[in-house]
C-alpha cells in the first residue's frame, strides 16, 4: 500500500508516449518545441486515462470507510462515550476526535485499502496541473503552433497575425457555447456571476464541446473497429478494398504532383524576377529552403545586378508569402501522398502474398520481397511458424477478438444510453463495478476502468483518421507524420479525453450529479472538475441524453447509409454492388501490377550489380566503373526469374557506350519490355544491335560477341534493308 502503482503508471505512460512519438515523428526533422508540447499533450493525456482508474479504487476506499464509520456511531453505546472523555481525555478531545480513532480501527477490519492508495492531497495535485495543462495546450497553444508551421509570412509577428486570423472561426465555435451559458447565468436573478462561476462556465463549454464530438466519433468508431478487426481476416475482401484506395490515391498522388510542380514553377519565376541586390532577396532564398534539391540546383546562381529603380514586375512581399505558404502547403501535401501510397502498395503486396501462400503445399509462407529481420526474428519465426500463423491461426484470432468488440460494443451503446437510470441499476458497467466493490476487487476496478476508457478512446480517435477531417492528416510509421499531423493529435487528445472521463465516470454511476445520490463520494478528478449546477440546462438535459444519439449513429453507420449518400453525391466510395467501384478495383489491381514489375526490375538490377562487383571487384578503370554504374539502367524481359548469367569474357573484350536510360513512365515501361531486334545497316556495312547490358554493339563488337551467343537459327538478311 503506497504510491508505487501511481509511480509505475506515471514512468509507463511517460514511455509510452515517448515510444509513440519516437515512432510517429522524425524527432531529427521537426522543431524542439513542435517535439515537446506534443509530448506534453500525449503524456498528460494518456496519464488521465490510466491514472483515473486509481482514483475511482481510492474513492471506492473512501467511500467505504465512510460508510463503517456511520454505521460504527449508530452501533455505539450513547453513554459509553462520554465517560471514556471524562477518563481518559483531557478537556479539549471531543468525541470528534474518539470518532476518528473508531473510524481508523473499523477501517482496519472492515475495509481494505487498495494497493494503489495514496494520501488524499496527492491526486487532486496532481489533476491540477494535468488538466489545466493540457486545456491551455488544447485551446491556445497547439491550435496557434499549428497555424504557424503553416503561415507563409516572413517574420515572428507576421506568422502570429496570420495564426490568429486562421483560427478566428476556430475559438468563434468555442466562445458562441461560452457566451450563451454566459448569457443565461446572467440573466438567472438568483445566481451571481464570480470567479468560481466563470470557471465553471469555461469547463462546462469545453467539456459541451468535446462531448458533441466525442458522441459523432463513437457512433462511427463503435460499429468500424469490431467490422475492420472482422474484415481482416477476409483477405479477398481487403484485397479488393486495398485495390480501390490504391485507385482513387493514384489520382490524388497526381493532382498533388501537378500542384506542386505549378508551385515550384512559380518559385522559379519568382527568383528569376528577384535578383540578388533587392531587398526582397532573403525572403526568396528562404522560400528555396522548403523546396526540393532539385529545385534549388536548377536555378541559376549568377550575380547580375539590376537597378530597381526602374519599373519593374517583381512580386510584393504580400505575395512572396502567399507563396511561402503555398509552397509549405504542397509539399506537405505531396510527401503525405507519397507516404500513404507506400503504405497502401505495402499493404496490397502484403495481401497478394498471403492470398498465394494460403493455396501452398509445402506450407512455408513466402515474400514477393525481401523481409528485414533480426537474427532472432529469423530463427524463431521461421517460414513455417509464419505460415502456420498467418493462414490458420491469425484469421481465427481476428474473428473471435472481432465477437469480443462487438459484445463490447453493445455493452458501451446499452450504457450509454440507460446510464442516467439508478434503480434499477441498467448501466453494465456500473453493475460490474458495484459487484467488484462489495468484494474490495480494486485491482479488478482499475484493470476494467483502464480497459474501458481505452476502447473507448480507440474507437474515437480510429473514427478521425478513417475520416480524415478534410484529408489534412496523416498518421504514418517510421517517422513518416509531418508536425502539423502531430499537432493535430496532441490537440485531440486534450480536447477529447476530459469528457470522455466524465462520461465514463457516469457510466459507473460514480458522479452524484448524475445518478442524483447523496451518498457518492466523489473522485478527486470530479472535484477539480467540477459541476455543471450552473447551467441545468447542460448538466440535467445534453450531457444525459445526448449520448443516446449514438444508437442513431451506429445504426446508420452499420448499413454505410454517409458511404452511399456520398457515392450518391459523386463522392466514389467502396460499395461492392457497384459497377463504378468494380472499375476502380480494377484500375487499382493494374496499378499494383506495373508497381510489382517496376519493383522487380529494381531488385534484379540490384542482384546484377552485386554480382558485377563480387566478379570484377572495385576496379579503378574507367570500363569496369561505366559497367558498375550502368548496371541500374538493364532492363528484364517479362518472365525472367532467378539471376542473370553473363560471360565474363566477352563483356572484357567489348567496349560499349553508356546505355540510355530507362523510362520509369508506365507505357513506355511496357513498350520497352518487347523482344529486342537486330539492325543491319548494309550501306556503312555494320551492324547495331542491343547490348545485353542495355548499350549498343558495333559490327566488330557484334562479331567478337558472336561466338559467345548459342546457336541456332540466324535471323533472314536483308529483311530490314528498306528501312
Amino acid at each position: 500500500m503506497g504510491a508505487g502503482p501511481l509511480v509505475v503508471e506515471i514512468i509507463c505512460t511517460c514511455f509510452l508516449a515517448a515510444f509513440l512519438l519516437h515512432r510517429y515523428g522524425d524527432l531529427r526533422k521537426q522543431h524542439v518545441l513542435v517535439t515537446l508540447f506534443t509530448f506534453i499533450a500525449w503524456y498528460f493525456s494518456f496519464m488521465i486515462i490510466f491514472i483515473l482508474p486509481l482514483d475511482v479504487s481510492n474513492t471506492f476506499y473512501k467511500q467505504c470507510v465512510e460508510e463503517e464509520h456511520r454505521r460504527s456511531i449508530t452501533t455505539a453505546s450513547p453513554t459509553q462515550a462520554p465517560s471514556n472523555v471524562t477518563t481518559s481525555a483531557p478537556e479539549n478531545v471531543t468525541t470528534p476526535t474518539l470518532s476518528h480513532v473508531g473510524l481508523r480501527s473499523v477501517s482496519i477490519v472492515h475495509c481494505e485499502a487498495p494497493v494503489s492508495h495514496v494520501p488524499d492531497h496527492v491526486l487532486p495535485t496532481l489533476w491540477k496541473i494535468v488538466y489545466w495543462t493540457s486545456q491551455f495546450l488544447t485551446w491556445l497553444l497547439l491550435p496557434m503552433m499549428q497555424s504557424y508551421s503553416r503561415a507563409g509570412d516572413f517574420t515572428v509577428m507576421g506568422k502570429l497575425r496570420s495564426a490568429i486570423l486562421e483560427n478566428m472561426l476556430y475559438y468563434g465555435t468555442y466562445l458562441l457555447i461560452f457566451g450563451i451559458c454566459l448569457i443565461y447565468v446572467a440573466a438567472r436573478p438568483d445566481l451571481h456571476i464570480d470567479g468560481e462561476k466563470l470557471k465553471v462556465i469555461g469547463v462546462t463549454a469545453s467539456n459541451t464541446w468535446g462531448l458533441f464530438l466525442l458522441v459523432l466519433l463513437l457512433g462511427y468508431g463503435l460499429v468500424e473497429v469490431p467490422r475492420y478487426v472482422w474484415n481482416q481476416s477476409k483477405h479477398s475482401y481487403m484485397l479488393h478494398r486495398t485495390y480501390f484506395k490504391i485507385a482513387k490515391q493514384s489520382t490524388e498522388k497526381t493532382e498533388a504532383e501537378e500542384n506542386l510542380e505549378d508551385v515550384l514553377e512559380e518559385v522559379k519565376q519568382a527568383s528569376e524576377k528577384i535578383r540578388y541586390n533587392h531587398s526582397l532577396r532573403k525572403h526568396v532564398e528562404t522560400i528555396l529552403e522548403k523546396c526540393p534539391e532539385s529545385v534549388k540546383n536548377s536555378i541559376s546562381r549568377n550575380e547580375d545586378y539590376e537597378d530597381y529603380n526602374k519599373s519593374i514586375d517583381t512580386p510584393a512581399e504580400k505575395s512572396l508569402a502567399k507563396l511561402h505558404r503555398n509552397v509549405i502547403y504542397a509539399m506537405q501535401t505531396n510527401k503525405r501522398h507519397q507516404t500513404q501510397w507506400s503504405m497502401m502498395m505495402q499493404t496490397a503486396f502484403n495481401l497478394e502474398d498471403q492470398i498465394l501462400n494460403e493455396m501452398s503445399v509445402d506450407k512455408r509462407y513466402k515474400h514477393s520481397f525481401p523481409v528485414q529481420r533480426n537474427k532472432l526474428m529469423q530463427q524463431f519465426f521461421t517460414p513455417t511458424i509464419e505460415w502456420y500463423w498467418r493462414c490458420l491461426c491469425a484469421p481465427w484470432v481476428c474473428r473471435v477478438l472481432a465477437i469480443l468488440l462487438t459484445v463490447f460494443s453493445f455493452m458501451v451503446v446499452w450504457s450509454e444510453c440507460l446510464f442516467f437510470i439508478k434503480d434499477p441499476v441498467l448501466s453494465i458497467f456500473a453493475v460490474f463495478i458495484n459487484l467488484a466493490k462489495e468484494n474490495y476487487d480494486y485491482v479488478y476496478i482499475e484493470f476494467a476502468g483502464i480497459i474501458t476508457i481505452a476502447y473507448i478512446c480507440t474507437c474515437a480517435y480510429y473514427s478521425v483518421f478513417q475520416i480524415k477531417i478534410l484529408n489534412y492528416y496523416y498518421i504514418a510509421p517510421h517517422h513518416q507524420t509531418n508536425e502539423y499531423s502531430l499537432i493535430f493529435t496532441g490537440m485531440l487528445l486534450c480536447r477529447l479525453t476530459p469528457p470522455m472521463c466524465l462520461n465514463f465516470l457516469g457510466l459507473i454511476h460514480l458522479d452524484s450529479h448524475v445518478t442524483h445520490s447523496e451518498n457518492i463520494h466523489e473522485t478527486a478528478y470530479t472535484l477539480i472538475m467540477g459541476h455543471m449546477d450552473v447551467i441545468p440546462i447542460i448538466s440535467d438535459g445534453f450531457n444525459i441524453y445526448f449520448p443516446i444519439m449514438i444508437v442513431l449513429l451506429c445504426i446508420c453507420t452499420y448499413f454505410s447509409l454517409g458511404s452511399r449518400i456520398l457515392h450518391f453525391l459523386g463522392i466514389n466510395q467502396f460499395i461492392g454492388d457497384d459497377d463504378l467501384t468494380q472499375e476502380l478495383v480494377d484500375e487499382g489491381k493494374e496499378i499494383v501490377k506495373r508497381e510489382r514489375r517496376r519493383l522487380d526490375r529494381k531488385l534484379d538490377s540490384e542482384q546484377r550489380r552485386r554480382e558485377w562487383t563480387s566478379r570484377f571487384g572495385d576496379s579503378s578503370s574507367s570500363t569496369r566503373s561505366n559497367r558498375l554504374e550502368s548496371s541500374e539502367d538493364i532492363k528484364i524481359r517479362p518472365g525472367t526469374t532467378g539471376q542473370a548469367k553473363i560471360d565474363a569474357e566477352s563483356m572484357d573484350s567489348c567496349s560499349y557506350t553508356v546505355p540510355r536510360s530507362v523510362s520509369t513512365h508506365d507505357k513506355s515501361g511496357l513498350i520497352n519490355e518487347e523482344e529486342p531486334v537486330d539492325f543491319r545497316d548494309e550501306s556503312v556495312g555494320s551492324y547495331t544491335t542491343p547490348n545485353p547490358v542495355g548499350g549498343y554493339q558495333t559490327s566488330s563488337q557484334f562479331t567478337r560477341a558472336k561466338a559467345h551467343r548459342p546457336t541456332g537459327r540466324a535471323p533472314p538478311k536483308g529483311i530490314f534493308d528498306d528501312v
